[in-house]
């Protein structure tokens, strides 16, 4: 029995249709356990990052633009799983995720045919840490020094099959200006003598929108009552377009919500072969993609199928989700085009992010220019920049146009926007901090309020803001115990003079008051530039 035909299963359901299988005759050359069972003449080794001097030091520091080669490895066979953990120099703060770029490259190509930034390649999006457990992906904790999303380390795996025929190298490239101090990696695989003529390439795809463009009257609007039509699927987001024959395999797709509504109507369309409206495949919204009951709020995790974060109940702020054809792989012949609406007929303006994963022949086609580290940086996280966008407005602590009661104490930090802030002891709401709206043009805003790290520590989970505006008040809260230095969203609102943002100390803790941004929407500042 030929050895090409012994590694497949059960990774042969992912490339159905570019490879052959064991003979049918046999009842248990379809287990999906059958790798474990069968005798095979491949050679089973691995790459990892030990050290050769036989002492213990067995992580690789990147500095700020080096590449590390993770592997090179001749002839032909196929990797079978991949692990990291990396540690930082501030364990709290995984900057290494958007960092650091993971590229593959198979049988000498020039080009690579995974180009996706190390967090996003394995679900982490925006920079955050996600554990979770898929048939493909696992992210598991590691030593904890507080709360799950600050573990010391974090277990990365992943367990596509990967084969090559001629050669395999991986690579790791640190585009960020912080040096990544330890990386431990193993690359598991296994030689071959040959590959199938009709066996893919696996290929990942990273690709983001920040913000898309709504589309109609109605942005930001949950439609369920069905506002506005999309029979085109023109302005979708695109979550890959790829030329060649192969199969579409799944995605991870994050959604920053700017609103608290729900944001989940856009339903999936695929376009196979270059054809015309409508699509193979059209879906019905983004829970039937992801496996849930009607607009879920609460992450889930499974084989196939999850939404591996969700930051509010009010569908607010950053979502993560996944979908895996594991067991029905999308096959295209010449080409696919796999999009899916941003909000019913397009009519949200979050920011999208995703990565695609495909098997196909080679060549494949160019792939986008790859997003730079500050392009790729999730909204709040740019913000922190301190760099104000243009047409913003900064309304900071010391200016002018606010106003306090006695009880606010002032202090000084450098994780204050200015170095100046002002802190209270929560209690019943009767202590506030009013940042007065100057005079600007009307329109539709993004408030923002930066949030410090201050001395007294005892931040509250549930400070209260509320922004007065032409179209009345609405309240938000928003926990300063996480997330420091940041600029953290208040939500979009009609602004102009007389306008305000107010904060209280009806809160559980240390409420504290910083600098409040003013950035015009998209449409405003399209608006603006055409004037």
């Amino acid at each position: 029995m030929m050895k090409f035909k012994l590694w497949l299963v059960p990774a042969v359901v992912l490339f159905m249709g570019c490879a052959h299988t064991r003979e049918a005759r046999d009842p248990l050359a379809t287990h999906i356990h059958a790798d474990m069972m069968y005798l095979s003449d491949a050679d089973s080794a691995r790459v990892s990052s030990w050290d050769r001097s036989g002492g213990n030091v067995d992580a690789r520091p990147i500095v700020p633009g080096e590449t590390l080669e993770l592997a090179a490895i001749p002839g032909a066979g196929v990797i079978r799983h991949i692990y990291f953990t990396i540690i930082g120099p501030v364990a709290t703060q995984p900057h290494y995720l958007q960092d650091l770029v993971l590229r593959m490259y198979w049988d000498g190509e020039i080009e690579p045919s995974v180009e996706v930034p190390f967090g996003d390649f394995f679900g982490q999006g925006y920079g955050r840490i996600n554990f979770f457990r898929s048939q493909l992906f696992t992210v598991n904790e590691g030593g904890s020094i507080g709360d799950r999303e600050t573990t010391l380390t974090v277990g990365f795996n992943c367990y596509f099959p990967m084969p090559f025929s001629d050669a395999a190298r991986l690579t790791l490239t640190n585009e960020g200006a912080t040096p990544v101090t330890a990386a431990w990696y193993h690359i598991d695989y296994e030689g071959l003598d040959a590959l199938s003529a009709n066996v893919c390439r696996f290929h990942a795809q990273f690709r983001q929108e920040r913000p898309a463009t709504p589309v109609g009257d109605e942005s930001n609007f949950n439609a369920c009552s069905f506002v506005g039509t999309n029979l085109d699927g023109a302005e979708n987001y695109v979550i890959l377009e790829a030329e060649g024959q192969g199969n579409f395999v799944g995605y991870f797709l994050n959604v920053d919500n700017v609103v608290p509504v729900w944001y989940g109507e856009g339903d999936d369309m695929i376009f196979i072969d270059g054809e015309d409206w409508p699509p193979s495949f059209h879906g019905t919204g983004s829970e039937e993609i992801f496996g849930g009951g009607a607009c879920p709020n609460i992450p889930y995790t499974g084989p196939y199928t999850g939404y591996l974060r969700i930051d509010n109940k009010d569908f607010s702020g950053k979502n993560s989700s996944y979908r895996f054809y594991v067991t029905d792989p999308i096959r295209f012949k010449k080409s696919i085009r796999a999009t899916i609406e941003h909000g019913h007929a397009n009519n949200f303006a979050n920011h999208y992010s995703s990565v695609a994963f495909w098997y196909q022949t080679e060549p494949h086609a160019p792939f986008p220019k790859l997003p730079s580290v500050v392009e790729r940086l999730p909204r709040d996280a740019a913000l922190a920049s301190r760099a104000i966008p243009e047409n913003a407005v900064l309304i900071g602590v010391e200016d002018g146009d606010v106003a306090m009661t006695p009880g606010w104490g002032r202090f000084f930090s450098r994780a204050c926007f200015d170095t100046v802030g002002y802190w209270v002891k929560g209690g019943a709401g009767n202590e506030t901090f009013r940042w007065n709206i100057p005079e600007i043009e009307r329109g539709t805003y993004e408030v923002f309020a930066w949030i410090p790290d201050d001395a007294n520590k005892d931040h509250a989970a549930d400070a209260p803001y509320t922004v007065q505006s032409a179209a009345g008040r609405k309240d938000a809260r928003i926990d300063q115990s996480k997330e420091f230095e940041a600029w953290r969203t208040l939500g979009r609102h009609e602004l102009d003079k007389g306008s305000f943002v107010q904060l209280s100390n009806r809160a559980n803790g240390n409420v504290v008051a910083d600098a409040v941004l003013l950035v015009p929407s998209p449409e405003e500042a399209h608006a603006k530039g055409d004037r």
